[in-house]
């Protein structure tokens, strides 16, 4: 099969579903599947938001800086195929993770995939916080797309087939569950490689819990340090190219032929950390996650 007829059985997987309307984007098609990718207004995410969009789909691009989110906008707009919109949130802050639900929810009646890409890579320095007093790399890289999936989860469902994919990474490290805001001692790098075997987690467990539903959920390690802009300010030496990346994001945004559950590594399916497999350690997670997403009063 070519490449041109898989995306096209791809797209009739996640299109085939009810026309909508939306009034905040006029110029959408409302046959089209709708796809979120947080952290899309640079690197990765903005590469496979361009790519996404000239199949046709509406894409939901997301980040903190609306001079760029409009950017990646005008560019899908002026290639004349698909549509996008700008959707502003600081996944730093809880909060700001539930009003962007808010407002995707109010104006979409269906999501069909939810790309939870966004993340930070706070290499060196000294300890960070969110706005809620969490670890910074866990907060975002982990709590606030678990969060969002949460939230979207009932719009997933009802919109099936559909999937989930989180942009995880092969470099992962135990889940310290009795520290994981790294009181006791912080590392930059081990808060990173730990919020990623976190995301890998939540993977395997929202797959089981899904089973039956039509919702694919898959992680994924797209490439080994691409030349993005968060690669460049860890005054890294990028290995692989946003490219490389982007083709590993877009077949599991448009291939019809996923294992549910699974962890990919590029192009391939991959093994994560040992953990990762452990029913008991990924029951504590969840746990934990609930009562760190958890309202306060």
């Amino acid at each position: 099969m070519t490449t041109r007829s898989l995306l096209a059985a791809a797209l009739v997987l996640v299109v085939a579903l009810a026309p909508a309307t939306d009034a905040q984007t006029p110029r959408r098609d409302p046959n089209a599947p709708v796809v979120l990718i947080t952290g899309s207004t640079d690197g990765l995410g903005r590469e496979v938001a361009g790519r996404v969009a000239a199949t046709g789909a509406h894409v939901i691009v997301h980040g903190r800086n609306r001079a760029r989110g409009d950017s990646v906008v005008a560019e899908i707009t002026r290639a004349g195929k698909g549509s996008a919109v700008f959707l502003a949130a600081d996944l730093g802050s809880l909060a700001n993770v539930r009003a962007f639900a808010d407002t995707i929810l109010r104006r979409y009646p269906r999501v069909n995939v939810l790309v939870n890409n966004a993340g930070v890579w706070l290499r060196e320095g000294p300890r960070q916080t969110s706005a809620d007093g969490y670890e910074m790399t866990f907060a975002v890289n982990y709590l606030s797309g678990y969060l969002l999936t949460r939230l979207l989860l009932p719009r997933l469902v009802a919109s099936a087939p559909s999937r989930i994919i989180n942009v995880a990474s092969q470099t992962q490290s135990p889940v310290m569950l009795d520290d994981v805001m790294q009181e006791r001692g912080y590392s930059g790098q081990r808060g990173y490689s730990q919020s990623k075997l976190a995301q890998v987690m939540f993977t395997f467990d929202l797959a089981r819990e899904l089973e039956g539903k039509r919702v694919t959920v898959v992680a994924l390690h797209p490439a080994t340090l691409m030349d993005t802009h968060l690669v460049h300010a860890a005054g890294v030496q990028p290995r692989s190219t946003v490219d490389e990346g982007a083709t590993a994001l877009f077949r599991l945004i448009t291939d019809s032929a996923l294992v549910n559950g699974a962890f990919y590594n590029g192009l391939r399916e991959g093994r994560a950390h040992p953990q990762a497999y452990d029913d008991s350690v990924r029951a504590g997670l969840r746990a934990l996650s609930e009562r760190l997403v958890a309202p306060r009063r």
